[in-house]
């Protein structure tokens, strides 16, 4: 589809990827924690204006609803992460790990690397800041033949990872909180959804091909900045799939067409939202709705919106469902629209009653909302500012990628207020950095590989982290035997629902050295892998023992052609295939077939030979 037909869209993506190193960036803490936590740590965070005597937009909303934040702090975090230390200098190995991914993406570096702040008031940080390092400005990388400029590469710290949520409160952990990150933010070069995704990948191989950064779940997230002709620049945050950001780059280009129509709509109408707030509880005071029963309800009135409220603008989301956003932000478990009364156990006759309170016509919608009267009357008033936006298309804000690809508002998009000078970390000469060599890329290392295995699987051993441990053995064993050690044969195992995360590279490596000394055969691979599951401490002969050995088949055919030399000498050559049903029964798995029906041939044909002088 052409740029016309994306309605002038242009996308920029963020990429955020945790570093594997020893340390975090600021503390001496290592980046992974076992331990369960041993106290928690309970606080509010205020905003305080920027040096600028500005307040951010965003930060200022998080303050107004009000939460209190819970802290799970560990044996494995320090003082540093609860802000009750200052932070130490720049992790050097960090600062390696990001010169060597600017260098790979021809970035221009920085001669000094100087820790900024950024206001973060989720509640993810102690701080109530981010520290943030610029590191490298203006790259680029080519993505389906075409120039996808890199605007910038920051060093960061993680944030915490959100565990528990309710009204009032979030619980944080604080073990993830300081893990280095690098942030890659592209240009707004990016015309297609398919490119967003493309370059997406793209940029995930080139950090993985650093051999330098964390995998698996929650180490790599992907932010969206998406904007259309007439409508406005959104950020869509957590992206955790690749295979969708296609699919939310398309949605968010019909929602903002649908919220552009409805603006139309709306000035057509002469439409209005009246900015007061009605106490309704009266109207619910005998209500058989078990949400609103006993609650204290406000609602709004928004004229001229009947049939607006309940529009859909996005696969499953409505404009109600952007109202129902904020209100689940300022801690409502969300709110009602006339749009989709009655229901709920709203009757008729209560809405009947609730336009007669509020004076409204069948024209006009209501939004209303039950609960804790300040912290409604909060998000109502939100709602109120979100409703009048209506007049005027799409709002800028920050939203949340959901796994089915649409989104959800999360909070107003931040400003330039919320940078300021770290003065706590001095800065770092880049000069001592600029030596790191530039690795190779992984689709130029399967392309080598595709000389011996199928491209696909050639990609998969390339991007494996066990590539090296590949390239070791290859030349003593099949390639194709070594990626099903060490890829083919751990996936499905995977999907069969074997914990594959507990086998590491000894592990692979003694099945390799077994199955290369003859001591297994490859056939034995997977069983061997699933024992090294259930006992990842055992030793050689422990596996050898557990799966059998070409010894152990030696000895039952031994032992099994004994036991039938009446069935040989009857059938001579043909008693092979019913004495090949009970070997493979006993050694599928384990040993070659071929080598089964070799040895197998030779006993039967040396037991025919002994047996002659006897019969003659």
């Amino acid at each position: 589809m052409s740029e016309e037909n994306w309605h002038g869209l242009k996308v920029g993506i963020e990429i955020h990827q945790q570093l594997d190193t020893k340390e975090k960036l600021f503390c001496k803490c290592p980046t992974e924690s076992f331990e369960e936590p041993k106290l928690e740590i309970k606080r509010y965070l205020r905003l305080k204006k920027s040096e600028m005597g500005e307040e951010d937009r965003a930060a200022k909303e998080e303050v107004e609803r009000r939460k209190r934040f819970i802290y799970k702090f560990y044996d494995t975090t320090c003082l540093v992460e609860a802000d009750e230390e200052p932070p130490t200098e720049m992790n050097r190995e960090a600062l390696k790990i990001a010169v060597q991914v600017a260098k790979m993406l021809k970035m221009t570096i920085l001669d000094e690397i100087h820790v900024m702040r950024k206001i973060v008031i989720d509640g993810s940080n102690t701080t109530g800041f981010q520290r943030t390092a610029l590191v490298a400005v203006d790259g680029e990388i080519e993505v389906k033949g075409e120039k996808i400029g890199i605007a910038t590469l920051c060093l960061e710290e993680e944030a915490c990872s959100k565990i528990a949520e309710g009204e009032d409160f979030t619980v944080y952990s604080l073990d993830r909180l300081g893990i280095p990150l690098i942030e890659i933010g592209t240009k707004a070069d990016i015309r297609s959804p398919e490119i967003a995704k493309e370059t997406a990948k793209k940029l995930g191989m080139v950090l993985r091909s650093t051999g330098k950064v964390k995998r698996g779940i929650g180490t790599i997230r992907q932010d969206v900045n998406i904007s259309i002709k007439g409508g406005a620049r959104v950020e869509i945050k957590g992206v955790q799939e690749l295979e969708i950001i296609d699919k939310i780059v398309e949605y968010e280009v019909l929602r903002q067409l649908n919220l552009l129509k409805i603006k139309e709509e709306l000035q057509k109408r002469r439409a209005e939202v009246i900015e007061k707030i009605f106490d309704v509880t009266d109207v619910f005071k005998d209500t058989k709705s078990k949400i609103l029963k006993g609650k204290e309800v406000r609602a709004i009135l928004l004229r001229n919106f009947a049939g607006i409220v309940g529009k859909e603008i996005q696969p499953g989301r409505r404009l109600g469902s952007e109202f129902a956003d904020i209100a689940r932000a300022f801690g409502l478990g969300g709110i009602f629209h006339t749009d989709e009364l009655p229901a709920y156990g709203i009757t008729a006759e209560e809405v009947k009653e609730l336009r007669k309170k509020l004076g409204a016509s069948e024209e006009d919608a209501i939004v209303f909302g039950a609960g804790d009267p300040e912290r409604v009357e909060r998000a109502l008033r939100r709602i109120v500012e979100r409703a009048k936006y209506c007049f005027l298309g799409v709002p800028e804000e920050t939203r949340k990628a959901n796994e089915d690809a649409t989104t959800s508002y999360l909070r107003p998009l931040p400003g330039s207020a919320r940078m300021y000078p770290e003065t706590d970390v001095p800065p770092v000469l880049s000069s001592e950095f600029l030596d790191v060599e530039i690795p190779e890329l992984i689709e130029v290392r399967a392309k080598r590989y595709e000389k011996l295995l199928p491209s696909d699987l050639a990609f998969e051993i390339a991007d494996s982290k066990y590539y090296k441990l590949f390239e070791e053995f290859c030349s003593s064993l099949s390639p194709t035997i070594v990626a099903r050690v060490l890829h083919v044969i751990p996936k499905e195992l995977r999907r069969e629902g074997f914990k594959v995360d507990l086998l590491g590279e000894k592990h692979l490596r003694m099945i390799l050295e077994l199955i290369r000394g003859g001591e297994i055969a490859k056939e034995g691979a997977e069983n061997a892998l699933k024992f090294l599951i259930e006992k990842p401490n055992a030793k050689k002969e422990e596996v050898i023992n557990a799966i059998g050995s070409k010894s152990d088949l030696d000895i039952f055919i031994q032992k099994l052609v004994e036991e039938k030399k009446d069935l040989i000498a009857e059938k001579g050559e043909n008693a092979f295939k019913p004495l090949m049903g009970i070997v493979m029964g006993e050694f599928r798995g384990k040993v070659d077939g071929k080598v089964i029906a070799e040895k197998l041939r030779e006993a039967i044909t040396k037991k025919i030979r002994e047996m002659r002088p006897q019969n003659s």
